[in-house]
């Protein structure tokens, strides 16, 4: 019956939000405070760090700071994927996480007028999109 669709199509919604919302909560932690989110799309959760970086930060200490972003990024993974646990273990499901962490130059930006969106372009950002689509589940693709 499509009465009883719409529930289940309800339900699937309202899990998947409480998922993300638990996600949004990592980002309070102090060790995530350079992680930004920057949308989700279906069930897909883009973040990235280090995209406050000037152009006067390019020095010796370079390698250094690409290093700790890289590391918090797993960090942050490694968080999503216990949380995920959590919520699979009390709502008796086994989704599995599929990541995809790339590193390099991107283009960050809003577009739009009506519903203006922040977002990040450029092969690094694309790569890891794909990594992540076509990872191997429950693994960190890097």
């Amino acid at each position: 019956r499509s009465s009883d669709l719409n529930r289940e199509g309800l339900e699937c919604l309202r899990l998947l939000n409480e998922i993300i919302a638990d996600f949004d909560e990592l980002l309070s932690k102090p060790k995530f405070s350079c992680v930004e989110k920057i949308k989700t799309i279906g069930s897909t959760y883009m973040a990235a760090t280090g995209l406050n970086a000037t152009s006067g930060q390019e020095n010796q200490q370079d390698g250094e700071r690409v290093f700790s972003h890289i590391g918090t990024m797993v960090e942050f993974a490694i968080a999503l994927i216990g949380k995920l646990d959590v919520i699979n273990k009390h709502s008796f499901n086994n989704f599995k996480l599929r990541v995809g962490i790339n590193y390099g130059p991107v283009v960050a930006g809003v577009i739009g007028a009506q519903k203006p969106q922040y977002d990040i372009w450029g092969n690094t950002a694309n790569v890891a999109s794909r990594m992540d689509s076509t990872g191997v589940l429950g693994k960190i693709q890097a």
